[in-house]
């Protein structure tokens, strides 16, 4: 039996850090009380919950009175969209692109049953958008513009700061999920004008079950869970202490190593995307080269089934992913490749191998034999070639 394991599998979710969870055992023992109450046992664990509040706004350069916990990102995401229409009623055209995530894509489908008019601005054959598509598209009747920061598929990076920029000088509101971007890119409120920003703990060695929401001061807000006055009234419901002061603690090394990360697990993708484009028989990049998160590489193998490639290297203790999490289990193809136009020969071949700090040379070297060898077994037994 397989004893090594290698998880190459981060977009979807990450381990939670060791010092995340040292951080948090404490309030899932004796620091149990509701920051609410105002006696000693909710006043001591309110001041951790304001701490953890103050470095999730450091890491992106915010206030702390800006910073929303939420559940997840999707939660965030529809808070600030459902917020956005909310304070423009009157307004019925929403604008966002052909490869979001599904907690956008799918909320801003769902909106056409309500008479609102959904604009998705296409990608090239790299993944990149198109600002002078998003300055047409925008007419009197625009409520909002909703682009995701990096893409969970292929990593790559949209021109937020450029799209932002552009939806401002017209009036509008600009929300961005940056779910994949948080902790792995440099990201400051101060320099780039969108009013809405998604994050999600479990993307940056938080646990899953906690996010956040940034709104820009002066932004409106329409609660999604009414009821009491926590967090300033915005969201109903006692907070998660022990996960917000786990994301709190994940934001803070997340700040302290960014740069450093971002060169290291930069140069372990690289180099097992180079190896393997370089050994493999027919495999190929999907992404813009030069614009992409350093941690992900989206690789398509000509001919071969991606499920039949991902379950030889689960085999062999690798996970790795053919695509977003929330939609892996659905037999349609990746509707980011699609968008993207990767012929359907190799759209169903892809494999996104997501990395981390915890991932290492030796796990690339690892990798790389393995991938070569399942390659090689199942061009043997495919019934496609181009001859």
């Amino acid at each position: 039996m397989n004893k090594r394991t290698v998880y190459a599998d981060n977009n979807a979710t990450t381990m939670v850090a060791p010092e995340v969870r040292d951080e948090m055992m404490p309030f899932l023992t004796d620091l149990y009380g509701n920051p609410s109450s105002m006696h000693l046992f909710g006043g001591q664990v309110k001041k951790h919950m304001d701490t953890a509040r103050e470095k999730v706004a450091a890491l992106i350069n915010a206030d702390p009175s800006e910073i929303l916990f939420t559940s997840c990102g999707t939660e965030s995401d529809n808070t600030a969209i459902r917020s956005l229409l909310s304070a423009r009623p009157d307004k019925k055209h929403v604008i966002t692109t052909r490869v979001e995530h599904p907690a956008v894509r799918n909320l801003c489908q769902s909106l056409t049953n309500s008479g609102y008019r959904v604009t998705e601005l296409s990608v090239d054959k790299s993944g990149q958008m198109d600002l002078d598509e998003l300055r047409e598209v925008i007419d009197a009747d625009t409520a909002l513009v909703s682009i995701m920061w990096a893409n969970n598929e292929t990593g790559v990076v949209f021109p937020i700061e450029e799209s932002a920029e552009l939806v401002k000088s017209r009036g509008l509101p600009f929300h961005t999920d940056a779910v994949q971007a948080v902790g792995k890119l440099p990201i400051d409120t101060k320099i780039i004008p969108f009013d809405l920003l998604a994050i999600s703990g479990h993307k940056l060695h938080a646990p899953k079950g906690i996010g956040a929401l940034y709104i820009r001061k002066g932004t409106s807000l329409s609660p999604m869970l009414v009821g009491g006055h926590q967090e300033s009234g915005r969201r109903a419901g006692t907070e998660n202490i022990p996960y917000i002061v786990g994301l709190g603690k994940a934001c803070e090394i997340a700040r302290k190593n960014i740069d450093r990360e971002y060169r290291e697990i930069k140069k372990l993708r690289d180099r097992l995307e180079h190896e393997l484009i370089e050994k493999a028989l027919d495999a190929s990049v999907n992404g813009d080269s030069q614009n992409r998160l350093p941690n992900t590489t989206n690789i398509s193998f000509k001919y071969i089934e991606g499920e039949s490639i991902l379950l030889l290297l689960s085999e062999q203790g690798i996970a790795a992913s053919s695509g977003s999490a929330c939609t892996s289990g659905s037999l349609e193809p990746s509707h980011v490749l699609r968008a993207m136009g990767v012929p359907f020969t190799r759209v169903h071949g892809s494999i996104r191998f997501s990395l981390s700090r915890y991932n290492s040379d030796d796990d690339i070297s690892y990798i790389v034999e393995k991938m070569l060898i399942i390659e090689k077994r199942l061009r043997e037994i495919s019934p496609f070639t181009d001859d």
